[in-house]
């Protein structure tokens, strides 16, 4: 959201009146996000930077959630509102998490423990923001109404799968297509309506039955004066992934950019890939470089930590470690990493994860069995151990997760 604003404003110029901005709080240890250069352009153009809670909301969410809502009523009280103002929302990645203004009714504690309820799940995203959308004041278009009647833009930078606007961040400003009793499926679904706390189970209740309205839909005219176009996509990184393998002289497959399911067996699906590479030279001979994006789900079996993406990496290299003899010397030029575009991998300092014959040995060398620690779902202790941690930082976008896999 930073850069995006950074770019916009630098764009617009004195044009902009007002703003807010907000993001995800730096990790223990990390630097702010905001460099001199855009703490100086943002005070010239009166725009306000708050940092938030991600991938749990927290006071924090709240409290930005509850400025952007100021930041609407203002809007709406300036003398000239209307369709003449015109407001620029910016939407990327963690959207759901950063803004979370509960429904009334609903404490942020209890809308937190569904989220970490359907996290620990499985639950995909676009299951998680069904929810969030009807638990909250913000989400679901509801932010576009707190600003109508002015003109609004809004540019999205996807990190869903499909690419669904009423998804993305949970749809702020376009309407929602689900419903309270789809809500309720979800729920039954994973087998959590006798797990949820008593004022969303309420909520469920009340929503079909009525009592509690639904989120805005199409039809509602707040979306006449509302444009929500897309500017980045798990396409696009893929896009370029694939160009950049070409040009350094690999054998390029690209398998698609909407890879979901349990990270672990997607795992396996690359791990095989590469066998038949080394073995049968298909779907290509090296050198071979195939990619693929999306964004996997981690059901919580154990007490680790880790990501999706190191998960997956973890199942990778479990799978190496179970190769027969004649598929071993290829692994000596095999090397698969998977990565979150945003630079962060779960509730950790990484992006995600390499798995090559360097880690597998490793791991031999420290007595460390990589289908324990796949089991305790804890990926980053294995990674950090026998190296291969994939760290960089805030990467200033969020396009969801890539996958490559190279045989040299």
């Amino acid at each position: 959201s930073i850069p995006m604003t950074a770019s916009l404003a630098s764009i617009l110029g004195q044009r902009v009146t007002e703003g807010l901005v907000v993001s995800k709080a730096p990790e223990s240890g990390q630097s702010s996000r905001l460099s001199e250069d855009i703490e100086s352009l943002f005070a010239s153009r009166s725009i306000t930077s708050i940092e938030s809670s991600h991938p749990v909301p927290d006071k924090r969410s709240v409290q930005a959630g509850s400025e952007m809502l100021n930041l609407a009523l203002r809007v709406r009280k300036w003398e000239e509102a209307g369709e003449r103002t015109l407001v620029f929302v910016l939407v990327s990645g963690g959207g759901s998490a950063l803004l979370a203004v509960p429904a009334p009714g609903i404490s942020l504690e209890d809308k937190a423990e569904v989220t970490r309820l359907l996290l620990g799940c499985g639950a995909n995203i676009h299951e998680i923001n069904a929810v969030r959308k009807h638990l909250s004041s913000i989400k679901g278009g509801h932010l576009a109404k707190a600003f109508f009647p002015s003109r609004i833009i809004a540019l999205v930078l996807s990190d869903v799968m499909g690419d669904d606007l009423d998804t993305i961040a949970s749809g702020p400003t376009v309407p929602d297509t689900s419903t309270w009793r789809d809500v309720k499926a979800i729920f039954e679904r994973y087998a959590l309506l006798d797990r949820l706390p008593k004022s969303i189970a309420q909520a469920v209740e009340d929503g079909l039955s009525g009592i509690r309205s639904e989120t805005p839909k199409p039809e509602d005219p707040i979306f006449d004066l509302c444009s929500t176009m897309l500017v980045g996509t798990n396409y696009h990184a893929i896009q370029e992934a694939e160009q950049r393998s070409k040009e350094l002289g690999y054998n390029t497959l690209v398998l698609g950019s909407r890879f979901s399911g349990e990270a672990r067996e997607i795992g396996k699906v690359f791990s095989g890939i590469a066998q038949d590479i080394i073995l049968h030279r298909t779907p290509l001979c090296a050198p071979a470089c195939i990619i693929a994006g999306g964004e996997t789900t981690v059901t919580l079996r154990g007490k680790g930590k880790g990501g999706r993406n190191q998960e997956m990496a973890l199942s990778v290299l479990n799978e190496f470690d179970h190769f027969s003899r004649s598929v071993r010397p290829g692994l000596e030029r095999t090397l698969f990493l998977s990565a979150g575009t945003d630079g962060n991998d779960g509730p950790t300092d990484a992006a995600g994860a390499f798995a090559d014959v360097g880690a597998l040995e490793n791991a031999h060398r420290l007595g460390l069995n990589p289908s324990e620690f796949l089991a305790n779902n804890d990926s980053y202790a294995f990674f950090e151990e026998v190296g291969g941690l994939f760290v960089t930082g805030p990467t200033g976008t969020n396009v969801c997760d890539i996958q490559l896999l190279i045989v040299k």
